[in-house]
Formats: C-alpha cells, structure tokens, sequence
C-alpha cells in the first residue's frame, strides 16, 4: 500500500520508513531536514519529499491515493519550545492540523500520530495512565497534548481514522547526539566516546521510563492495523520500567559530572495496559540490552 512518513528523515520515523520499505510498502517520506541531514536515515527505496508539513498544497498532492499516514514530524524537545514557544507550536500544532486536513481530504484511512509522555508533566501517581489529566509542564508538551486533541476531533467531526501513541523516551541507533537538546542517551554515548564526563541534570535520580525505537515502530505498524482503535485512542508507548539519570550513566560508563537541573517532569513511568490489551503490543527490549547494543555499535 501506499504510507506516508512525515518526519521520514528523522529519528522515528526513519526507522519507521525502514520496516515499512522492509514489509514492501510503497513509502514516502516527507521531511524539510530542520533536523539536518543524515545519510543514515535516508533509505533506498523511499519516495523523499523535501517539504514543510504546514504546505498543505504539498501534501494534497503526496497524501493523494494513501491509506495510511504516520505523522512523526515535529520540533522536538522541551527545552528548545521553553526558548521558542511561538515557532515550536507553529509546527507541531499548525502542522499537525494541516497533516489532518490533507489526510481527511485524500480519503486516508488512518493517521497515526506521535504524541508524548511530556503531555503529562508532573503526576502525583505512578504509573501514569492515559485517563489521567493532562498536566504539561513545557510548550513542546501542551503542543503534543493538543495534537492529540484534533486527532480525536477529526475522527469524531469527519470520521477520519486516527491514533495516538504517547512515546516515553525513545532511543536507539541513529539518534542524534548533537546539540544542546540531544537526547539524554545519545548525548552519554557521544561523550563517552569523545572521554568526557558524563553530564547529568541535577541530582540525577529522576527516572525516566526509556524505550527502544525498534518497540515504537512496532507498535505504530500495530496501531495502523488493529480493528479495535481508530477513533482518537491515546495509547501508551513505553517500557513500563523507570530507570534513574545514575543508574543509564552506569550502565553507559565513565566518569559523571551534575549540572544545574533543568524544567523537567521529576519522575515517568509508562502504563501500558491498554496498549496491550488494544494493539496487542508489549516492549521486548531492556534497556540494559538496548545501551550494549548501542555501546557495540558505538564501539565502546
């Protein structure tokens, strides 16, 4: 079948282009590269379409004929919405909302949206489930929360299929570990490669609920299938285990170094009762697997 990837160049959803190039989809990718280009997220066999999600002209004329449509595309990380609310929520909102209207208008089956576990901020109760109140703490979380709010609104307005899947700290191969807003394990690998310290955010004991990227692709491909969602579900996406800031950089190696803490939710842990139960889907990867994987590949 025909599926398009927004955001195909980038973390997720290049992987998410490789298993579905790998099922023998018809895939096109649509990315502007605002993250900068890799070669190594730019698959042999994938239709790249170098363009902003908020052309909706564009995506009329890509999303043309399309059953499915995964929508990864997106400014992300906290902090860098923090420091620019106004641009961050231009494209993960206003984008969003056109991504909707293309996929409604080229009679798309199902869209399926990444959202994020930064919709709950700060919860008095762990784990977090999806029928607790959303609480963002950052624009980048408000903006992800309402994404999900017109995911829904448009299977109920115009019977678009939709789906919305909360990642929790995804990592794995082909992450970037540049910049300032790296995500956390990459960043560690990078600088224990380079032998650096280990540069952890305050005392370090916050948990994070990290989750491998082969286990979130798996579980788009299942959200694109199953009979039983479709109709603007939130569904958790996480390993369902929390794991300290300390204990990831022991399991990286190397010496540590605390700076000062950043505007961030203290603790996550993912619920993930209702992705299995609806899609069928549970993690298969520890962390502790997935940092060797990444220390070998990394040649650490």
């Amino acid at each position: 079948m025909k599926v398009v990837v927004t955001g195909g160049a980038g973390f997720i959803g290049s992987h998410l282009v490789k298993a579905l190039l790998e099922r023998g989809d018809e895939v096109h990718a649509v990315d502007n590269l605002a993250g900068g280009k890799r070669a190594d997220r730019l698959h042999k066999g994938a239709v790249y379409h170098d363009t902003d999600i908020r052309d909706t002209g564009a995506l009329d004329t890509i999303f043309s004929g399309a059953q499915l449509v995964f929508h990864t595309a997106a400014l992300p990380r906290v902090q860098y919405s923090i420091e620019h609310p106004e641009e961050t929520n231009d494209v993960n909102i206003g984008g969003t909302l056109r991504v909707l209207i293309a996929a409604r208008d080229a009679g798309v089956k199902r869209v399926i949206y990444s959202g994020s576990s930064s919709a709950y901020g700060d919860q008095e109760v762990m784990p977090l489930s999806e029928d607790m109140p959303a609480r963002p703490k950052s624009p980048y979380g408000l903006q992800k929360h309402v994404g999900e709010l017109y995911c829904r609104v448009f299977s109920e307005v115009y019977g678009l299929q939709t789906v919305s899947l909360r990642f929790f700290n995804v990592y794995g191969p082909a992450a970037d570990p540049n910049g300032a807003y790296a995500l956390v394990v990459s960043k560690f690998i990078k600088q224990a490669l380079e032998g650096k310290p280990l540069t952890i955010t305050g005392d370090g004991e916050q948990t994070r609920d990290f989750t491998h990227v082969s286990d979130v692709v798996r579980a788009n491909l299942l959200a694109a299938e199953s009979p039983l969602v479709g109709k603007g579900e939130v569904l958790n996406i996480g390993a369902g285990r929390p794991v300290s800031i300390n204990t990831l950089a022991q399991l990286i190696g190397g010496k540590t170094v605390h700076i000062e803490a950043r505007l961030e939710p203290r603790h996550t842990a993912a619920d993930i009762t209702r992705a299995q139960t609806l899609l069928g889907w549970k993690p298969e990867i520890s962390i502790e697997t997935g940092i060797a994987e990444l220390k070998t590949l990394a040649k650490l």
